[in-house]
């Protein structure tokens, strides 16, 4: 079993950052790709970053140039630093991890973390 444990989110002024960092633990062989998605409510869940294991990453274009994905792993974290932050980043952001067990790939998601932007 893996277990992803979210930290990070709240409130923040527009102009705002913050951070979200997810950890994974538990039975662990390869992690692949390490992802953060975002929703709204009666929306879709869509990408927002994701890192490979090579370290390559891929951004939505609405965060391109203000968001950061970076991971660790030797600990097994992913970050997402959002900086300059607009009302419309507002959105539960999920952890998404992608694990290598033999010919397997098995996706989990980690809990939603609010993140609101407002004045």
């Amino acid at each position: 079993q893996v277990q992803l444990m979210v930290s990070g989110g709240g409130l923040v002024q527009p102009g705002g950052s913050l951070r979200l960092s997810c950890e994974a633990s538990g039975s662990i062989r390869s992690i692949e790709t390490m992802a953060w998605y975002r929703q709204t409510p009666g929306k879709t869940r869509d990408l927002v970053a994701d890192v490979s294991d090579s370290s390559s990453t891929n951004y939505a274009d609405s965060v391109k140039g203000r968001f950061t994905i970076s991971r660790d792993n030797a600990k097994n974290v992913v970050y997402l630093q959002m900086n300059n932050l607009k009302p419309e980043d507002t959105a539960v952001y999920y952890c998404n991890v992608a694990i290598i067990d033999g010919p397997t790939k098995y996706i989990y998601w980690g809990q939603g973390t609010q993140v609101t932007v407002s004045s």
